[in-house]
């Protein structure tokens, strides 16, 4: 009698290209709706509607009804997480749907990651923290030092209400694009809502890019991600 999780059923569900493709489109952190994730699949909405129920039953993905649409989210940090190491074994392998172009040059420098920002940005805030001991890394986690937190609560972050939460402030995410860690969890969430806040950068609403400004990528190499001396 094999003993353990049953990862065959979650490879399985994640495993079908139609289901692949929805669940990449919800990589954005955006809700979306039936028709909207059976149009990113190249699917019937019928068929759609089907994949989609499957994959909720599996854990995968949480769906809301409001007025007359219902509205499909990945069902939380931890999926994000392995869709995004599974993306960097695919890469890494050679796995690869097109060739590079404009669009994978974007994506690669900034995107979103569900809720936090990955891509080379995303890296490069990580490796300064880390090397400026804004956040210390073990086997185990992620941890805020008290320079840390001076530097986040300058940056007009409330560290009171994330402790709050139930999210973990601080962890890994490793990139699929580089296969080095960014910064996730509540801090990571809040970080890219900041920089959001300030006009710094946009999310570009067709693809899961991540827009700098010119004088907006100028103040987070500067404030949030500089190399140390």
């Amino acid at each position: 009698m094999k003993e353990g999780p049953d990862i065959a059923r979650i490879a399985m569900l994640i495993g079908d290209p139609a289901r692949a493709n929805m669940l990449t489109a919800l990589m954005a952190g955006k809700a979306l709706t039936a028709t909207e994730l059976a149009a990113e699949a190249g699917i019937t909405a019928q068929t759609a509607s089907s994949h989609l129920a499957r994959l909720e039953d599996g854990g995968l993905i949480a769906q809301r009804r409001q007025g007359r649409h219902k509205y499909v989210t990945l069902a939380g940090e931890e999926v994000a997480h392995v869709l995004e190491a599974l993306m960097g074994l695919a890469a890494g392998s050679g796995h690869l749907r097109t060739r590079t172009g404009p669009r994978d040059a974007a994506l690669r420098k900034a995107r979103v990651c569900y809720n936090h920002l990955a891509g080379d940005l995303g890296i490069r805030l990580f490796d300064s923290l880390t090397a400026r001991g804004m956040i210390v890394v073990t086997d185990e986690d992620v941890r805020l030092t008290a320079e840390g937190a001076a530097l986040m609560e300058g940056f007009g972050i409330d560290l009171a209400a994330l402790r709050k939460g139930r999210a973990v402030m601080c962890r890994c995410c490793l990139d699929w694009s580089e296969r080095r860690s960014h910064l996730a969890g509540s801090l990571g969430r809040a970080l890219l809502s900041r920089i959001e806040a300030l006009g710094w950068a946009r999310r570009d609403p067709g693809t899961r890019a991540v827009l700098f400004t010119k004088t907006g990528e100028a103040a987070f190499l500067r404030e949030l991600a500089p190399l140390p001396a």
